[in-house]
């Protein structure tokens, strides 16, 4: 089986990944696929760090820009789009180079896990989070716990949003997540990746990077960006709504805490996603480590 090459940059927030990925595009001929759940939001622009024009150079960047905010996102979708990309993109004779911190996006993709066809229900979703909200996230997990121990078990209970698909897989469809997990991969990745894990030496070096990113996203109007977006309903939105550098805005605007509180919190919520980052991707292996 002749499998498709694709370099797959990956590493925490602020680590310089499209950057990276954009030289290697020059170097090699190739084009960028975003690998990040938010860039595909249209409007979502300063706070998700989007590659502007003049920072693509001319490279073409795709999965930017692929949906409004009131779509729901998952895996699967991304899956889709991501490759289709890549298809198009080789059959030009050009590399796909990923570039993102979302690695659940991206290890699904690479794998060639085949992920469930399920449609999102919002209405149960929202009952499920309800629900959460009523009794709290352990007795939703329990739920889970019921139908499907395994992925009760790989789950967080404060990871409300997964605990909640995997329960609403369930009801779609009669069959667990766990049971789902196993036919998808019984497929061969049809993908021959190249890995490059862009790795702070300290961690200290990215909390810096972050400090310093989540400055200058206020130097451009980040607040203004936000405020529009809430004005369009981005709280009440399935996926959108999620997003650091965004979530962090909400009590300020309902008048209930200030600006500086804002920024404190959506530093301090970046050092966390980085953290989690480094250790998803340090647990999978990599063709070249670069360290920052």
């Amino acid at each position: 089986m002749n499998k498709i090459p694709v370099i797959v940059v990956v590493g925490p927030t602020a680590s310089g990944k499209s950057a990276y990925a954009l030289k290697k595009a020059q170097e090699l001929g190739g084009e960028v696929i975003s690998g990040d759940s938010m860039q595909i939001y249209r409007g979502m622009d300063i706070g998700t760090a989007k590659p502007t024009a003049e920072e693509m150079a001319g490279i073409p960047h795709h999965l930017i820009d692929v949906a409004d905010i009131e779509e729901p996102f998952s895996a699967a979708k991304f899956v889709s789009l991501a490759s289709a990309a890549i298809a198009d993109i080789y059959s030009r004779g050009k590399m796909p180079i990923i570039a993102g911190g979302t690695g659940l996006y991206i290890d699904t993709l690479i794998s060639g896990t085949k992920l469930s066809a399920t449609e999102d229900d919002p209405k149960l979703r929202e009952e499920l989070f309800a629900f959460a909200d009523t009794f709290g996230a352990e007795a939703l997990h329990s739920r889970l716990a019921k139908i499907d121990p395994a992925a009760a078990e790989a789950i967080h209970p404060n990871n409300i949003k997964r605990v909640a698909r995997a329960i609403e897989i369930y009801e779609k469809t009669g069959k667990t997540k766990t049971e789902l997990d196993i036919k998808s991969k019984e497929e061969e990745s049809i993908y021959a990746p190249y890995t490059v894990f862009i790795c702070p030496k300290e961690r200290e070096t990215i909390y810096t990077r972050i400090d310093a990113r989540v400055e200058k996203m206020f130097d451009l109007g980040l607040e203004q960006e936000v405020k529009r977006l809430w004005d369009m309903g981005l709280e009440s939105t399935v996926t959108a709504s999620q997003a650091i550098g965004y979530k962090e805005f909400y009590p300020y605007f309902r008048g209930e805490t200030d600006i500086e509180t804002v920024k404190q919190s959506i530093c301090l919520n970046t050092r966390h996603y980085a953290k989690r980052q480094l250790t998803w991707f340090n647990r999978k292996p990599a063709d070249e480590i670069i360290y920052i």
